[in-house]
């Protein structure tokens, strides 16, 4: 089959490796008919190179057909559509029964103390092939997988894998009082997604944040009040004051994580870090890591006292320091973590219909060949072409 595979920074490359099997009785393997670029796989692309090997099968947005059953599998047939989840958890341990999907302790990594495997995404995370692929082996086929009706496209389910429940569990997280406010910092996939689920339940003031215009165009057609980063820059945080009677938004949902603007040393770190030998950039990401943490300071800033802080941006550094004794005086809650993607499947599920109230069906702004993925990566990376979510197709 033909695949994406990870070769090295900034090299991607489409290649014929061999047909996934089934390996384990409820294992079932997916024919993909379309697949998401996510902006962790830019973190990939750019940064955590040290824990990827060349060949190494990248995607975790994924969703097909059903080609073949594992013995042991009864809920699903082959010809069933179904939509792949970016945990790998089997539903059926202490954490998955807490909701903790990320977590599962069927598949957690162990060894270097990590959360539930993840779909394509390093050793960290189990090393788990990936879907930006023809075919895909799936495990835990009865419990893991999300089925979903014929008829409609690809785009009106694929984003449960990953955008909607991770969008989802921000707001969730966020705690916004109803008809309270929040800021939403990152207007890219997750962002602009969190926006509009913020809207849809009830928030009356959404702010958004971006410096992309056709990411700030995006979301102001869909009623989020944006400002430019560009323009606002240093003055953001009165920016927002001024729009909620001098105190802040009642949370703040931080949807930029490591790739944040504004941190030129710690950038520079992680582009010294990336090309060592893994042997020696392993133990310094772990241990001695730095991220760019201009958005989640900014959060901090902007946030109200009392309020909530939401991450749903990837962070990897190991000693980002934290302004503590600002977030201790302003009695700041902090979530975050990978989403739990089943926990919140259920009540997403009767949004994606012919309504759209959030507005998947046209959500993309590029399908793409999975033979131009590579040139998608680049894209993506580099923000050309109003990109801001690409679906590719195998």
């Amino acid at each position: 089959m033909r695949a994406l595979t990870w070769q090295g920074r900034r090299d991607v490359r489409v290649e014929t490796v061999p047909d996934p099997r089934i390996e384990k009785h409820d294992d079932v393997i997916v024919r993909i008919t379309s697949t998401g670029i996510c902006g962790s796989d830019l973190h990939l692309y750019e940064i955590l190179g040290p824990y990827l090997e060349a060949g190494d099968i990248l995607g975790h947005e994924p969703m097909g057909v059903v080609e073949e059953v594992g013995p042991e599998v009864r809920t699903l047939k082959p010809g069933d559509r179904v939509v792949i989840p970016f945990n790998v958890c089997c539903r059926d341990c202490f954490m998955c029964d807490q909701g903790l999907h990320s977590q599962c302790e069927t598949t957690q990594g162990r060894e270097r103390g990590t959360g539930a495997a993840l779909f394509g995404y390093t050793k960290l995370y189990g090393q788990v092939p990936g879907g930006q692929a023809e075919f895909m082996r799936v495990p835990f086929g009865d419990r893991l997988p999300i089925k979903v009706p014929d008829g409609p496209p690809d785009d009106r389910y694929v984003y449960l894998s990953d955008v909607l429940p991770t969008a989802w569990q921000a707001v969730e997280y966020a705690a916004i009082p109803d008809g309270g406010s929040v800021t939403v910092l990152g207007l890219g996939p997750i962002g602009d997604m969190a926006a509009r689920i913020a809207r849809h339940r009830g928030a009356g003031l959404v702010i958004g944040v971006d410096l992309v215009d056709e990411r700030l165009e995006r979301a102001t057609a869909r009623g989020v009040t944006c400002l430019d980063l560009r323009r606002h820059g240093r003055d953001l945080t009165e920016a927002v004051r001024e729009l909620t009677d001098g105190r802040g938004t009642d949370a703040v949902i931080d949807a930029v994580g490591m790739e944040a603007h504004g941190a030129p040393f710690a950038k520079a770190a992680q582009w010294v870090t990336g090309p060592l030998p893994d042997a020696v950039a392993q133990p310094l990401m772990e241990h001695a890591g730095v991220d760019r943490l201009s958005a989640l300071h900014a959060a901090v800033d902007l946030v109200r006292r009392g309020g909530t802080v939401s991450v749903s941006g990837v962070y990897g550094g190991a000693t980002s320091p934290m302004p503590l004794l600002t977030m201790f005086d302003k009695q700041i809650q902090v979530r975050m973590g990978q989403a739990n993607v089943w926990n919140w499947v259920e009540r997403i599920l009767p949004l994606l219909t012919d309504e759209d109230p959030l507005g998947v069906d046209g959500f993309k702004t590029h399908a793409m060949p999975l033979e131009d993925a590579p040139k998608a990566y680049a894209m993506f990376q580099a923000k050309e072409d109003g990109m801001v979510k690409a679906l590719l197709k195998p």
